[in-house]
């Protein structure tokens, strides 16, 4: 049995990594329930957790949650020093591109120190597999297509792009010097269960059954990879895998499906499973907005043998149920 470090583990991918992961290991949560949206919805992804957990019969000693903040190494410290960690998967960032705009700074501090100070407290403290999450936004308006992990990253428009970039970055100089094994994964805009309700899919959703009207940045022909949860959930165990062999390893991978969809036929695919049409107010594209995001992942499929199975129609009916079961009466 591994210990796992996940932070960010009470968010989307990470309570989803934790359902998985529990299975067969330890988990240390790191989360810090911050008011970026509801910390509620957080605690309900906990409770999800201890559900799976109780229908599994894990013992509860097998999961850990310390709330604080990545940026506090004294805190960091004593949850090292307090357990022997196998593995850390640094899930846990202020995300969001338009918000990265509004404060450049808080998103370099936390995405940039709480990395470095993850990375220095595994370099100490002898652990030496770490998977960070970074994004397909690190791709910018890339004109090749599709995006692959060998293209140029140097131009991103967005201070949250920018942010992730300097994480593999930083990634890359803890593995060089200090043997850490590193997968850097590039997720391309995941969806379904436990979705942050500020994406596009959860908050779309919310305003068909409302009634509310739908602010559509651009003229709804940009396009996105969109990932089902579970697929990238599968992504990241391979991952941890590959970086359980070998050392002084460092990769970087797209975790995509390969397939894009236009925001046009997001909301149609919306329409259909709710039943409800969209009340649509077009308006400029966004600062920081990319036109499209597309994953060659013929690294990730030959390396680690990913290989996302989840059509994007049966993703949203699925996202869909789930929705209905959580949110509605």
């Amino acid at each position: 049995m591994n210990t796992f470090l996940v932070t960010g583990g009470a968010g989307f991918i990470g309570s989803n990594l934790c359902d998985y992961l529990l299975k067969k290991n330890k988990i240390i949560i790191i989360d810090n329930f911050n008011e970026f949206y509801d910390p509620n919805i957080k605690k309900n992804n906990i409770n999800a957790i201890k559900k799976t957990m109780k229908i599994g019969k894990i013992p509860y000693d097998n999961l850990i949650i310390e709330e604080g903040d990545l940026r506090d190494i004294n805190f960091l410290t004593k949850v090292f020093t307090s357990n022997h960690i196998d593995v850390v998967v640094h899930l846990a960032a202020m995300a969001g591109v338009r918000p990265s705009i509004i404060d450049p700074s808080l998103y370099n501090d936390v995405n940039i120190s709480g990395t470095i100070n993850l990375l220095d407290l595994c370099n100490k403290f002898d652990v030496n597999r770490f998977i960070f999450a970074s994004s397909s936004s690190v791709y910018g308006n890339n004109f090749k297509l599709p995006f692959a992990e060998s293209d140029s990253v140097d131009f991103p428009i967005s201070p949250y792009a920018a942010t992730k970039k300097s994480g593999e970055l930083m990634c890359h100089v803890y593995s060089h010097l200090y043997g850490i094994n590193v997968a850097c994964l590039r997720f391309f805009t995941v969806y379904g269960p436990r979705q942050r309700p500020d994406l596009a899919i959860y908050k779309f959703t919310k305003l068909i059954f409302d009634g509310k009207e739908i602010s559509l940045y651009g003229d709804g022909t940009s396009q996105r990879d969109y990932t089902y949860i579970e697929d990238i959930v599968q992504g990241i165990a391979k991952a941890i895998t590959w970086a359980s062999k070998g050392n002084h390893k460092y990769e970087v991978f797209n975790l995509g499906r390969s397939d894009t969809i236009t925001l046009k036929y997001m909301l149609q695919r919306l329409e259909y499973e709710i039943g409800q049409k969209a009340n649509i107010k077009y308006l400029p594209m966004q600062p920081g907005d990319v036109t499209i995001t597309y994953a060659d992942i013929s690294k990730s499929k030959d390396i680690l043998g990913y290989n996302p199975l989840t059509k994007f129609d049966d993703g949203i009916s699925k996202f869909i149920n789930w929705f209905k079961d959580v949110t509605l009466p």
